[in-house]
């Protein structure tokens, strides 16, 4: 006997990577870059003073352009550099966007938020779609009067795939004296599913 067999688990995230970027735009590449190093040494030092460990940031990307204007027949530059901030204690979260773009980051690529126990929990996937496998052959075969013996072929059908990223709005704050903070996350869960084909031979 042939049978699918799915396997599902829905887990809180416990952490969120965050992909941050500062851009600058100017006539002259030496200040372009210059401001732009300056503002990402600011936001550097407060990363750091957020206490979030030196592992779980870096430098992704940096990059000095020249772009050429045809109709006012003038070359304007572009720096950007952007840092990727894996943040480990989700309740920094909230601070942590604000400072960001206070010190000078102007443009958030990606906030996603992801399960630090990933691997461990595929494998409860992977165990729960062989037993729900099981279970129906077990079901189909019963009303023969007969029993499910030994797999013989397990398919994995499951598509290769990170949970989706789930995405959070970012609140800023207007001033100091501004109504009390919201709650500006909605988490929500990662679905982790995996599905396999068995074949079972039967006695």
């Amino acid at each position: 006997i042939n049978v699918n067999g799915e396997g599902k688990l829905k887990v809180a995230p416990d952490q969120v990577s965050i992909s941050a970027t500062v851009e600058t735009k100017g006539n002259n590449a030496k200040d372009v870059k210059k401001q732009n190093d300056e503002k990402i040494d600011a936001v550097l030092k407060f990363i750091k003073k957020m206490n979030i460990p030196t592992a779980d940031f870096r430098t992704k990307q940096v990059s000095l352009n020249p772009q050429y204007d045809y109709e006012k027949k003038k070359t304007s530059y572009n720096a950007v550099q952007t840092i990727e901030i894996t943040v480990k204690d989700l309740s920094k979260y909230d601070e942590l966007m604000e400072g960001l773009v206070q010190q000078g980051i102007n443009r958030i690529d990606k906030v996603s938020f992801e399960s630090s126990k990933l691997a461990q929990h595929q494998s409860e996937a992977r165990k729960l779609a062989i037993k729900d496998a099981k279970t129906k052959a077990e079901d189909y075969v019963s009303v023969l009067g007969q029993k499910v013996g030994k797999a013989f072929v397990i398919s994995d059908n499951s598509q290769i795939y990170q949970p989706q990223p789930m995405y959070a709005a970012m609140r800023m704050k207007e001033s100091a004296d501004s109504i009390p903070s919201n709650e500006t996350l909605a988490i929500g869960e990662i679905e982790i599913t995996i599905n396999v084909s068995v074949s079972f031979i039967l006695d």
